[in-house]
Parts: C-alpha cells; sequence; structure tokens
C-alpha cells in the first residue's frame, strides 16, 4: 500500500470510529469511502457497532455495505439522517468542496442534505486555497441536453469533456451523462454553481458549497480536524 492510500485507509478508520450506536447516517461513494464502509463492517462483527442502518450514494456502495454487513435503508423509510460521511475531490479553506469524480453527485448532494451533519474526508493532497485548479467541476445532465449544456459552460469560462470510460459514455445511477467542466480556478464558487444550475438539462453540480460540518484529513501527522475558516 503506497503513501496516499494509507491516508485514505487511516481516515476512513478514522471517521468509521466516529459512527454512533443506534443511528441512520449516510454512506458516501469512492476509494476513501470504501475504507469508511469496510471499517462500519468490522465495527458491527466485533460488536462496537451495533443498530446503524446507512443509506447509500450509489449502487457501488450499496454493494460493498451489503458484503460488509452493514444494513441499509432509504429516505422513503428515514428521510431524516444523524449524519452523512463522504470523500471529496477538492477541499478549500472554506470546507467548500468538488466532488463527483466518482460518479454519484446527485445522489451525495442528496445523501448530505437529508443530515444534521455532514462530514467529509481525504489525504492531506485534497486540500486546495482555490477550487478548480486541478479538478474539474462535474456537472450531471440530462443527455439530451449536452448540446446546449456544453455551449453554455463554454460560456461561463470551462472545456466541458463528456465523460467516458473504456470508450463508453459514462451513465449514473440515474440514468444521467457528466460533463467535466475544466477551469483554471474559480473566483466566485456560489455565483457559478448558480450559473450552471441555471442551464436547462443540468440536474446537478459537483460543488457543495456551504455544507460540510467539518473535514478529516489525513497526513504525515495522522487526521487533522478542519472547520470552515
Amino acid at each position: 500500500m503506497d503513501e496516499r492510500e494509507r491516508y485514505k485507509q487511516l481516515v476512513g478508520e478514522y471517521a468509521a470510529a466516529l459512527v454512533e450506536s443506534n443511528t441512520v447516517i449516510g454512506l458516501g461513494t469512492g476509494s476513501t469511502a470504501t475504507y469508511f464502509v469496510t471499517a462500519l463492517g468490522e465495527r458491527l462483527r466485533t460488536g462496537s457497532l451495533h443498530n446503524i442502518m446507512g443509506v447509500p450514494t450509489s449502487e457501488r456502495t450499496a454493494a460493498q455495505a451489503r458484503r460488509e454487513g452493514v444494513p441499509l435503508t432509504d429516505l422513503h423509510t428515514h428521510p431524516e439522517l444523524v449524519a452523512a460521511f463522504d470523500g471529496a475531490d477538492e477541499i478549500d479553506p472554506h470546507l467548500g468542496l468538488i466532488k463527483g469524480l466518482g460518479g454519484a453527485l446527485l445522489r451525495e448532494k442528496i445523501v448530505a442534505r437529508s443530515a444534521a451533519q455532514f462530514f467529509v474526508f481525504g489525504d492531506s493532497s485534497k486540500m486546495v486555497k482555490t477550487l478548480g485548479v486541478v479538478t474539474p467541476v462535474p456537472v450531471e445532465i440530462v443527455d439530451f441536453a449536452r448540446p446546449l449544456c456544453m455551449r453554455h459552460l463554454q460560456a461561463l469560462g470551462a472545456k466541458p469533456v463528456l465523460r467516458q470510460r473504456d470508450g463508453a459514455t459514462v451513465i449514473t445511477d440515474e440514468g444521467h451523462v457528466i460533463l467535466d467542466a475544466f477551469f483554471d480556478g474559480i473566483s466566485d464558487p456560489d455565483a457559478l454553481n448558480q450559473a450552471i444550475l441555471a442551464i436547462p438539462g443540468v440536474v446537478e453540480t459537483g460543488l457543495f458549497l456551504h455544507m460540510a460540518t467539518a473535514a478529516f484529513v489525513a497526513g504525515p501527522h495522522g487526521v487533522e480536524v478542519v472547520h470552515p475558516a
């Protein structure tokens, strides 16, 4: 395991240790969230955690949770969650986030908004001064509107690219496609988020703003808890 993977495992286990028994929580998607779900399963098996249920943010997370023995539910049954735990692709000093490189941004945002507290985690490479310098903003759209969405994103200064994998267009769990909008840094994330959401055919953006309660960031000196600046 390389150093970055070790940090992901460390912070995933750290977050899982904070989950309390008798709660319903949101289960994130992504490489770090995988370690979180694995650690939850281990706590359940050893008896240090009991009577929890998780609302998964993707079919991939749901499948892992079943393998690990983590009981699942949904928002129809449990519309209000105690907390949601998820990874992030970029985290700025105000805990503004870019999420969605794992393709689950729509369900991730729905679950995060359904939770009383939203905790994000990642390794120290995720911390940035300005969003959008390294990572594109994923934009989930209705494919019918792709030409319009691409044209409007370009007008906003982005270089939008249809997300593909192994030569095939990536389809989200909700049946949409994703445009990865590359910017040379984002000076006003709130204004950009609203401008993108105003484009007909856009379902959701990967800008998660004013949502995170705290971030758990793993690095050479262990896990640091970061609060909004």
